[in-house]
């Protein structure tokens, strides 16, 4: 399938590597990409001309304002707020306060926009739900997607097995409150023994060994975007783990998307995960709860 228009909300890291990746993607003909200052979008836009020459693409970027973006097929949100995040628990919960006006903002210029929008900014199913209750798009955050990759990387070293043999899902919160669904993870099929305090160790400790060594994880949330995008947008089937609407709020699921149709497919659960699911919807309705003025003010429909 060719033809597609992606836009780019945020030329940081991130969007820099989303964009990049889109660049050799057969079915993407277009980017919009859109920034915090004119210089960053514009910049982006002609350091992917160069590679797009250079490996005889066919996709081409042009720097464009928000309100542009009612071209497109779908649009990356990965905006960040500046601000210095020095908390050593629930880091991604951290930027809450700072990145919350910045995507209200933003997701009232989208009101009107009905194609799918994906959510990259922390904390991604918070800032997902802030995002669909104000412009009405459909919404997905890519967390959990994020935390299921690391996941299986990690129980495969554990076990010495290669990454595609392991079957297994983090759902819930993308941050401290994720949920390990360690009792429907298999090998090869079959149920395997998850050592959890040593899987829960590194899933908390990736993400900080990368950004003390690169500034910022991007390459694994980009290609969580990649997978997602393509199936939103019907350009393969499969499963994602996404961030979506739970009786109110947005959180880390199993969805099957065929034809670009979501639909959820629940997890077997055990006692200990099911509590863990609740305690992370409890923690993510009430972090709502801090922030949903922002809900209030003027929309500006695309």
């Amino acid at each position: 399938m060719t033809g597609h228009t992606i836009g780019i909300i945020g030329a940081g890291a991130v969007g820099q590597t989303v964009a990049a990746l889109l660049i050799g993607e057969p079915w993407c003909d277009r980017l919009l990409i859109t920034s915090r200052t004119a210089d960053s979008a514009t910049g982006l836009v002609a350091d992917l001309d160069d590679m797009a020459h250079v490996v005889r693409a066919g996709t081409r970027a042009h720097a464009v304002t928000v309100a542009e973006l009612d071209q497109t097929d779908a649009v990356v949100l990965c905006p960040r707020a500046t601000f210095t995040n020095t908390a050593s628990r629930d880091v991604r919960m951290a930027g809450l306060a700072a990145n919350a006006p910045l995507i209200a903002s933003l997701a009232r210029t989208l009101t009107g926009y009905t194609r799918p929008v994906v959510m990259v900014t922390n904390p991604v199913d918070v800032l997902s739900r802030l995002c669909a209750t104000i412009s009405g798009a459909p919404t997905y955050g890519i967390g959990s997607a994020t935390d299921t990759a690391r996941y299986r990387t990690a129980l495969a070293a554990h076990h010495r097995v290669p990454v595609n043999e392991v079957d297994g899902y983090v759902i819930g919160e993308h941050g401290d409150g994720a949920v390990i669904c360690a009792s429907s993870t298999t090998i090869r099929g079959t149920p395997c023994a998850v050592p959890l305090d040593l899987i829960r160790a590194e899933l908390a400790d990736r993400p900080r060994r990368i950004n003390a060594g690169i500034g910022r994880t991007r390459h694994g949330p980009a290609a969580a975007v990649l997978s997602a995008l393509r199936k939103l947008l019907d350009v393969e089937d499969g499963t994602d783990v996404l961030s979506v609407n739970r009786a109110g709020v947005w959180l880390g699921i199993r969805l099957r998307i065929r034809a670009g149709r979501p639909t959820v497919q629940p997890l077997e659960l055990d006692p200990h995960e099911t509590a863990d699911l609740i305690t992370a919807r409890t923690k993510l309705e009430a972090a709502y709860r801090t922030i949903n003025h922002h809900e209030q003010g003027a929309r500006t429909c695309l």
